[in-house]
């Protein structure tokens, strides 16, 4: 007798994968929906696997779509930053894997890697496939499949911590963070940041926002006095955002989330995403 398979038992698991690979949940939500139209005109005798039928057909579509996406991306106003999510809506995260690669820090290194290689890098990383699928998902041979999930790995490995810090080490840092950039005290966020710090600011066109990364600890630091000096003072309220803490901050009558990227102990990247069209998820509302 047939198995009946619910496609909605996977559409957390899909999800997960979808975004991770593209960083929009949007665009995640879109792939997911036209892989259930495809389920639901195959003919269900012919899978035998239906995890990996699903996750194979959902992969193609996201790796298509990522490909188009990548030239949307290029033309972008200001930094693209990943559209963050809250944890509960982030899919399974069971494991270790799974909260790394759907973190906000690690989404925006992905950004760097060719689709092929991100494809190769989540499958392997996140969802454990034998580089046999993985090659049959991106359409190379198998050793090529384990080279681009090796480039990949070391290229975001560059980028970031081996160990990162725990849940409640990033809240605090992020509070003490908020707390001296909010009260003035530049001193204070000079401990916390990195000699090569970035900061990057999402605005896409429709909220004010710097246009390009600002680079090294000294202009980072100008950067958060300027926008102190701006706003008269900071709102904010805590979050869990892509298995990280994150803040909610209001500045005059904008909001963007805060979140940061680890390296050396010390903050390496702040990310604040101030696009209204990226906030949805996310907001108080």
């Amino acid at each position: 007798m047939m198995q009946i398979v619910d496609f909605e038992e996977f559409r957390p698991m899909l999800l997960g994968l979808a975004y991770r690979l593209l960083g929009s949940m949007w665009d995640a939500e879109d792939v997911v929906q036209e892989a259930w139209l495809r389920w639901e005109s195959t003919d269900k005798s012919e899978v035998r696997e239906p995890r990996a039928f699903l996750v194979t057909i959902v992969s193609r579509l996201a790796l298509d779509q990522l490909r188009s996406a990548r030239v949307k991306r290029e033309a972008y106003t200001g930094p693209w930053l990943p559209e963050p999510v809250l944890t509960s809506q982030a899919g399974p995260l069971d494991t270790a894997e799974l909260r790394d690669t759907v973190s906000f820090a690690t989404l925006h290194l992905m950004e760097r890697l060719s689709p092929p290689e991100r494809a190769a890098f989540v499958l392997r990383e996140a969802f454990e496939l034998p580089y046999e699928e993985i090659s049959e998902i991106v359409g190379t041979s198998v050793a090529n499949a384990r080279q681009l999930h090796s480039r990949a790995a070391k290229r975001l490995a560059a980028g970031r911590d081996r160990f990162q810090p725990s849940d409640g080490e990033h809240a605090k840092l992020l509070a003490r963070f908020i707390e001296a950039a909010g009260g003035g005290d530049l001193s204070a966020l000079t401990d916390l940041l990195h000699d090569d710090v970035v900061s990057w600011s999402d605005g896409g066109g429709k909220v004010r926002a710097a246009l390009n990364p600002i680079v090294g600890r000294d202009k980072v630091l100008a950067f958060f006095a300027g926008l102190v000096r701006r706003y008269s003072g900071f709102e904010w309220y805590p979050l869990e955002v892509n298995g990280e803490a994150a803040l909610m901050v209001t500045m005059g009558d904008d909001a963007r989330l805060l979140t940061f990227g680890m390296r050396d102990g010390l903050v390496a990247d702040v990310f604040l995403v101030a696009n209204p069209d990226k906030l949805g998820r996310v907001q108080d509302l």
